[in-house]
């Protein structure tokens, strides 16, 4: 619901509505809207780490971890996991302008995201599969922009798949990996 709604959008009462439950048991649960809309971060971190994060750590270290990052996050677009995209991306923008605690835990998120990203690629430096004028930071920008760029172009036409299929080639150019056709 927070993907379509926003987190502002969700409440107790339409969570309770959705599930067929009633308000006051949800209430009891959650104890107000802030911590309704934490659990939601989380929940949406666990997915999100089991469906992106987790398949590029059983990859080799490295370049193969960055494309494996990048394509676990296209994949998990492309499976509908949520269905307005990437819940993080979409939350960032909407809490961008609201302190507090929920604030906090989706920026949180979202840097220690990047953060996983820029490990990748000083690993790949220090396993010499990238040039030695590469600067990590920048890459892990860059990167980090194209899944942004990705999720965008995607939310607008869930329905055409190309999208997805121009990252995964700009991840491999900006790679210096071969294509895909």
């Amino acid at each position: 619901m927070a993907t379509i709604d926003g987190l502002e959008g969700l409440s107790i009462g339409n969570l309770a509505g959705a599930l067929h439950m009633s308000k006051s048991g949800l209430y009891a649960h959650f104890g107000s809207k802030q911590e309704l809309q934490l659990a939601t971060v989380d929940e949406a971190g666990r997915v999100f780490r089991a469906a992106v994060i987790d398949p590029a750590l059983h990859a080799p270290p490295g370049v193969p971890q960055l494309v494996a990052l990048c394509d676990s996050f296209f994949d998990y677009l492309a499976r509908g996991t949520f269905p307005g995209g990437c819940f993080f991306a979409g939350a960032a923008l909407e809490m961008s302008a609201r302190p507090g605690p929920v604030h906090e835990r989706v920026a949180g998120f979202q840097t220690s995201f990047e953060a996983v990203i820029h490990q990748f690629a000083v690993r790949a430096m220090e396993l010499g599969q990238l040039a030695d004028d590469e600067d990590p930071d920048q890459l892990a920008f860059e990167l980090f922009g194209i899944i942004l760029a990705a999720n965008t172009a995607f939310v607008l036409d869930p329905e055409d798949p190309g999208a997805l299929d121009l990252a995964r080639k700009v991840v491999r150019r900006r790679l210096r990996l071969p294509t895909p056709s």
